[in-house]
């Protein structure tokens, strides 16, 4: 007995809990600020202290599984819609910064559109200027061809074909309204076969020639040149009536075009036809062969293409031989040789020659 005694200790000290008796002050004040310290460190959110009583007549209330002493407080339904009001707008948030970074994505596709569009320029700009014909003769024929072209347009114009006209016993002059019309309708086919003959005699030796040397081609979208050369006509319109003004026209008649100019008061239905033929297709189709099928191509071999057109284009307006057109007449020089350049077809500038000549002749019809 002795020694079960000696193993076990004494019983703790209980405090005695009845429904009749109450803590004291003292115990009371103790556990009040034992309580409100807990309080303090308990967390504030969604939490509370669960008051634990060892007094049988307090209901102690049941506590949740989170942690000991502790509940979770149920919140209300106006902090639930402010919560949920705050996260839409936290997803408005979300989904305008998307719509930016949208926005940013689309300025940034633009600003690459751009930037590409101005390569693409520029290296279309540099093809341009770099572009070439491979041309296997040399200077020397390039001024041989046009020399011999000149001088045979004006021998056969002034003197072959009035020698013949005399020859066969009436003069130009002499001539009704139909008969200068279909002069000048024969003249200019003799022009131009005598131009084409020289062509083929300086440039017989040289056959097979390179490719790309007078091209006429039906396909392709050359047309597209041609209303973009078309769109240029009030410019060259207007540069005629800057030349006019400052050299008046003279009295005496001129070459060239004049002479439809001085028979067209006629208003004969058959010499209009005759001129028509005359100005929209004989001349666009001799002089472009000469101008941009041959001299334009052979001086890509000295200098870069834009002079190239340049160039051919004031030679072009020389070779009218009125100084009242100069102006007007390299500025479509120019115009034509840029729509050859760009299609590689004769047929292009052909076309845009005719319908200057056509516009030029139907202003004269007023």
């Amino acid at each position: 007995m002795s020694s079960s005694a000696s193993c076990l200790g004494p019983p703790p000290l209980r405090l005695p809990c009845s429904s009749s008796s109450s803590p004291s002050p003292a115990a009371a004040a103790r556990f009040g600020s034992r309580r409100r310290a807990v309080a303090a460190a308990a967390p504030a959110k969604g939490w509370r202290l669960v008051r634990v009583s060892c007094f049988r007549q307090e209901d102690v209330p049941t506590t949740s599984d989170d942690g000991p002493g502790f509940e979770h407080i149920s919140r209300p339904e106006s902090s639930r819609g402010a919560e949920a009001s705050g996260e839409e707008g936290e997803g408005e948030g979300e989904g305008s910064s998307g719509q930016g970074e949208r926005g940013s994505g689309e300025g940034d596709d633009w600003f690459l559109r751009a930037q590409e569009i101005k390569r693409n320029l520029r290296e279309r700009i540099f093809r341009f200027q770099t572009q070439r014909w491979t041309v296997p003769w040399t200077g020397k024929t390039i001024a041989q061809v046009m020399i011999l072209w000149i001088a045979t347009f004006w021998f056969v114009g002034s003197w072959i074909v009035p020698f013949l006209a005399h020859a066969a016993g009436f003069s130009k002059e002499s001539l009704t309204h139909r008969g200068q019309a279909l002069y000048s309708l024969l003249t200019d086919i003799t022009e131009g076969l005598a131009g084409i003959a020289i062509l083929h005699h300086c440039l017989g030796r040289f056959r097979p020639l390179p490719p790309g040397w007078f091209e006429f081609n039906l396909k392709g979208r050359w047309y597209l040149d041609v209303v973009l050369g078309c769109l240029l006509f009030p410019l060259v319109n207007f540069l005629s009536h800057i030349n006019i003004n400052l050299i008046p026209m003279s009295s005496g008649p001129v070459a060239g075009v004049s002479s439809v100019e001085q028979s067209i008061v006629a208003r004969d239905p058959v010499a209009m036809v005759l001129y028509a033929v005359v100005v929209t297709v004989c001349a666009p189709i001799w002089e472009e062969i000469v101008f941009r099928g041959f001299l334009l191509p052979s001086l890509t071999r000295y200098m870069p293409l834009p002079w190239s057109i340049l160039v051919s284009a004031a030679a072009f307006a020389l070779a009218h031989f009125n100084a009242q057109r100069v102006m007007p007449l390299v500025f479509l020089g120019v115009v034509m040789g840029g729509v050859f350049a760009r299609s590689r077809n004769l047929l292009a500038s052909m076309v845009l020659h005719s319908l200057w000549n056509g516009f030029v002749f139907l202003d004269l019809m007023k």
